[in-house]
């Protein structure tokens, strides 16, 4: 066996390790998160539902436990991800150098921080909005009665599409910074940016444009945020 291939083949038990502790923590916390699911879920109800009078109805006999698995699997996830993410990049730092640890280290911190971020945001204020405009629409006769996994279904889909969308201006930082594309040209191209996360935003939330526009509007602030931080890095003669 030559060198090369046993520097595979220690490399391939590496990643063999690290998946390993990973999915065995993902295991071991889901027990504990099922158990916690019903209280989330009352939480979160509360939270979307707010001082509105609205009730939440299910459908057939297994609609709330298989909700309760989602959120099991969303909090384990989210509980995890610190572990995993440490895990992960204790696998790649032997292979990078000094500044691209640094770089992939504050990276790795800032995308968590804005995906919690987003999901937050989506959950304290983007949901109640979006069911107090639902709610509007009722009159005497016509009652607003919503099913409980349309609400979660809503709420967990929405949650994880924010927090995707919040790491726009960690994307647009990085490419400036790494050279990718120049600050002018991003600069310059405002406009198409802002249709293309207008036309993202049709495509990934219910079709509603209030949904859309609380996704559009503070996607683009936060693309215009990462343009900001990455003027230093400008190219081109900027």
């Amino acid at each position: 066996m030559d060198e090369r291939e046993e520097s595979l083949i220690l490399h391939l038990e590496a990643l063999r390790s690290m998946l390993v502790r990973c999915l065995s923590a993902l295991g071991i916390c889901l027990v504990p998160m099922f158990l916690a699911a019903p209280y989330a879920m009352e939480k979160l109800i509360k939270i979307i539902i707010g001082g509105n009078e609205v009730s939440l109805n299910f459908f057939s006999p297994m609609e709330v436990f298989i909700l309760q698995i989602k959120i099991a699997v969303v909090l384990d996830l989210l509980i995890c991800f610190p572990y995993i993410a440490r895990q992960i990049w204790k696998f790649l730092l032997p292979a990078l150098y000094e500044n691209e640890r640094k770089f992939i280290k504050s990276i790795v911190l800032t995308s968590s921080c804005l995906f919690v971020c987003g999901v937050l945001f989506c959950v304290f204020f983007i949901l109640p909005l979006i069911i107090s405009f639902g709610i509007s629409f009722a009159t005497a006769d016509i009652k607003a009665v919503f099913g409980v996994s349309n609400i979660i279904g809503l709420a967990l889909m929405l949650s994880v599409i924010f927090g995707l969308m919040f790491q726009f201006p960690l994307i647009t930082y990085s490419l400036i910074r790494s050279g990718m594309v120049s600050y002018r040209a991003v600069q310059d191209k405002r406009p198409y940016i802002f249709v293309a996360i207008l036309i993202i935003a049709g495509i990934l939330t219910p079709p509603d444009i209030v949904s859309q526009l609380m996704l559009t509007i503070p996607t683009y602030l936060l693309f215009e945020a990462g343009l900001f931080a990455a003027r230093k890095y400008a190219q081109n003669g900027e």
